[in-house]
Parts: C-alpha cells; sequence; structure tokens
C-alpha cells in the first residue's frame, strides 16, 4: 500500500485514512487503491464493516490533484473520471457497512466518496460541498446522481448550480450527514456504529444493503419479488441458522459470514 491510503484492521473493522497532505486530494493512483482496498475487504469473511476517514483534522478530502489534468488531453480528463467513477462505484458496492467519518472540508470529490458510503458523520468543523461547477467543471464521481437521491433536488441543486457551501449542523437538517459530533471524536463515534454491525448477520445485512440499493433505481413495488427470494435465500446461510439458533438459546450469535 501507498502512504496516501492507510489500511488498519481492528477485529471486523477495516479503518482507511486518507493520508496524503495537505489536503487528501485524490489521485488516479489513489482511486485505484482504494477500489482495491474494498475488493480486497469484499473477499474478507472476517470483515463487516469499515470506516473511511482522514488523518487531518482540517482536510477529510479536498476533491481531486487538479495539478494531474492536463486541460489539452482530453483521454486523460477520461482516464481520471473513468477511476472516480469506477471507484466510488466499488465502494458503494461494498459488501458490508461503510461509514464515512468525516474530520474537517469535505469538497468535490472529498465529498462524493462520502456519498457512496452507507452512513455519513462528522465533526462540528465539517464543511462539504461540490464545488465543480465554479472551475468549470462537474461531479465525475457520481455526486449528480447521489446527492440528489440522498438529500432531494432542491438542496442538490443549490449545491452543485449555486456552489453552496453546507456546515455540519446544516448537513445534518437536510439529511446529508446523520449525526455531528466534537471535533476530534469522529473515529471513536464511527467505531461505536460499525460495533453495532457486528450484532446483526453478515448476509443479512449484505441482502439488506443490495434491496435498499435497488430501491434507488426502481419503481416500489418492482423489488417485492427479490425482497421474497432473498429471505429464503437466507435459509441457505450459515448465518440464519446460527442467528436462530442463538436467539433460541438466549447467547450471542457467531457469525460466519456465509
Amino acid at each position: 500500500m501507498s502512504e496516501a491510503l492507510l489500511l488498519e484492521k481492528r477485529g471486523h473493522t477495516a479503518i482507511i485514512t486518507m493520508n496524503n497532505p495537505p489536503a487528501n486530494t485524490w489521485t488516479p493512483e489513489s482511486l485505484r487503491e482504494l477500489q482495491a482496498i474494498v475488493n480486497e475487504l469484499n473477499d474478507d469473511l472476517n470483515n463487516y464493516s469499515l470506516i473511511l476517514t482522514s488523518s487531518s483534522e482540517k482536510f477529510f478530502c479536498a476533491g481531486a490533484e487538479l495539478t494531474r489534468f492536463n486541460h489539452k488531453d482530453k483521454a486523460q480528463a477520461f482516464d481520471f473520471a473513468l477511476a472516480f467513477g469506477e471507484s466510488f462505484t466499488t465502494l458503494a458496492n461494498y459488501r458490508g457497512v461503510s461509514i464515512a467519518a468525516i474530520t474537517g472540508y469535505a469538497m468535490g470529490g472529498g465529498l462524493e466518496v462520502a456519498l457512496a458510503c452507507d452512513i455519513r458523520i462528522a465533526e462540528q468543523q465539517a464543511q462539504m460541498a461540490l464545488p465543480e461547477a465554479g472551475v468549470g467543471l462537474l461531479p465525475c464521481g457520481l455526486g449528480s446522481q447521489h446527492l440528489p437521491w440522498l438529500i432531494g433536488e432542491s438542496w442538490a441543486k443549490r449545491m452543485m448550480l449555486l456552489g453552496e457551501r453546507i456546515k455540519a449542523e446544516q448537513a445534518v437538517q437536510i439529511g446529508l450527514i446523520q449525526e455531528v459530533v466534537p471535533t476530534g471524536t469522529v473515529l471513536e463515534k464511527a467505531l461505536e456504529l460499525a460495533a453495532k454491525v457486528e450484532n446483526q448477520s453478515p448476509t443479512s445485512v449484505r441482502y439488506c444493503k443490495q434491496l435498499i440499493m435497488q430501491a434507488r433505481q426502481h419503481p416500489i413495488g418492482t423489488n417485492f419479488p427479490l425482497e421474497r427470494e432473498l429471505f429464503v435465500k437466507l435459509w441457505d446461510t450459515e448465518d440464519q441458522a446460527e442467528g436462530v439458533g442463538a436467539f433460541v438459546e438466549k447467547r450471542k450469535p457467531q457469525w460466519k459470514n456465509r
């Protein structure tokens, strides 16, 4: 691994720390590295959750490293955009529960990577924006699609078309994040949330997440048959038998993630 992304595993939780001073900007290489890490975690039956955080109190992530763009080379720009899209799609489709633990500024691709996570919490000094139109660009890390789904069209337009920057307290009010915590405590809070994931069957979580994500793409009712199909499919898993057995025996279940 490079020093731009640090990976630590604590039990069933992986902590990915963005560590590219001063502003934790993304490069094509670090985006591909994030994609590789998530794919690796997907293959790890002992992994149930991941936390994405920053080594900086000031910057969560300031987005793309703009010096890596050659404005006369559209092919290079496309490759950078493709790295954003594929990396954040992989993160959005992560099999476990992903938590963005936002410290300071989450701008552009820094907010987009948080939008690709399942849960977002932020420290009180955090600020969030998709300011790409202000420099003649647009969000290319799925932000134009994730943001209106999560917070509604009106607020998404204010952030993307007007370039409005949202502070942490307002971000809670519009549903951009779920909780604000004091400076220096976001990782601790994220670990508390990750601990709750360990009480859930990993296979059940995976199927539930699949259904939730499907609801973004199809009208209500479309996925009712899939819901029933996945419910019955759980009977083929070791976790279903373990979960019911542990409940009957009044003990804590020992999940196998299969």
